[in-house]
């Protein structure tokens, strides 16, 4: 399979009066050709900055990508100016956020925010680009697309909206999309439709997908490998198979424990990760989760570096504890959500 995005050493700062935030610490991760990555963590742990970083929407200041590289089909993405990206964005790559009402213009219709990337990147004309929209609304399940497509934003539901915003991230068929904790705004039932709609786009258009979320149960059927960050580094990542069954941090391991099982007893406790992730001001010269960390070592006063434990599966952590198999049946996780 095609390497799509390569990303090396990323490494994003906030410049504040309080001192410099460490947002985004040496990261290091790949995407292939039509792969779905998950990315998880708790809010503060740098999944969102680090892709907004990539997209450059990084508010500058007090925001900056101070190191690393960023190849999306061997172009450089750190190296671009706003100009080179805007070609990217849109039309090669895409992003969709967790509320639409703050990414959809209130005062313009839906069809002008639709059209305006077909028109911008396609060329299209204003008859062509607006029967695209009318498709791109009944390809993500909007019903009377063609009567729809002139109401304001406030006139949709919020599952509606949301589906409009991807059908604005799809409207140039990009070759990556990133979905930021799209979901997380909606009742778990209206989740569950947007998922399968993400999942069947998927298939049918061939795209790769990052997915961010702080739910790791949602992503048992979506992806195809998670990536879990702690602190703005990544502490594991693995196939989503391996995670399941065998997580190897301890932060993992805590997140796992924190969701419903299909196979647990009746009235058992859901176990918390206790504690509080570290001031990114006065970043840690230890691993970041040691104070957290139930296995902390001695050793833990340095951080360690990611290390392959299996068949892409690498792991930061110098015990690297044998997490059972937390989630039983994981394919099926998705039932109780």
């Amino acid at each position: 399979m095609a390497r799509l995005l390569d990303v090396k050493e990323l490494e994003t700062r906030f410049f504040t009066e309080n001192g410099v935030v460490k947002a985004v610490n040496h990261v290091t991760f790949h995407v292939d050709e039509g792969e779905t990555l998950g990315v998880v963590g708790e809010s503060g742990s740098g999944k969102s900055v680090t892709m907004l970083s990539l997209m450059k929407l990084i508010p500058q200041p007090p925001g900056k990508v101070t190191g690393g590289e960023a190849l999306f089909q061997g172009r450089d993405l750190v190296q671009m100016n706003q100009n080179e990206m805007r070609e990217i964005r849109g039309n090669n790559m895409a992003m969709i956020f967790q509320d639409p009402m703050t990414s959809l213009n209130p005062v313009l219709r839906i069809s002008t925010q639709i059209m305006e990337a077909l028109e911008l990147h396609l060329k299209l004309n204003k008859q062509e680009a607006r029967d695209r929209a009318v498709e791109l609304l009944r390809m993500v399940g909007i019903p009377a697309a063609e009567k729809r497509i002139d109401d304001y934003p406030h006139q949709f539901s919020g599952g509606m909206r949301q589906r409009v915003m991807i059908a604005i991230g799809l409207a140039c068929v990009p070759q990556l999309l990133i979905a930021d904790e799209p979901t997380t705004a909606l009742d778990v039932t209206i989740q569950a439709q947007i998922v399968d709609l993400v999942k069947d786009l998927r298939s049918e258009i061939g795209m790769a997908i990052i997915w961010i979320t702080h739910d790791m149960s949602l992503l048992a059927s979506l992806a195809d490998r998670i990536m879990v960050m702690y602190a703005g580094e990544i502490v594991e990542v693995a196939p989503v198979n391996q995670l399941y069954e065998n997580p190897r941090h301890p932060y993992t391991i805590g997140l796992l424990r924190s969701i419903p099982r299909l196979d647990s007893r009746e009235h058992e406790r859901l176990q918390p990760v206790q504690g509080f992730p570290p001031d990114l001001i006065d970043y840690p010269t230890t691993c970041p989760f040691m104070p957290r960390c139930p296995y902390a070592i001695s050793q833990c006063v340095q951080d360690p570096d990611l290390e392959e434990v299996g068949d892409r599966h690498f792991v930061r952590c110098w015990v690297k504890p044998r997490g059972e198999k937390v989630l039983a049946h994981h394919h099926r996780v998705r039932e109780i959500t």
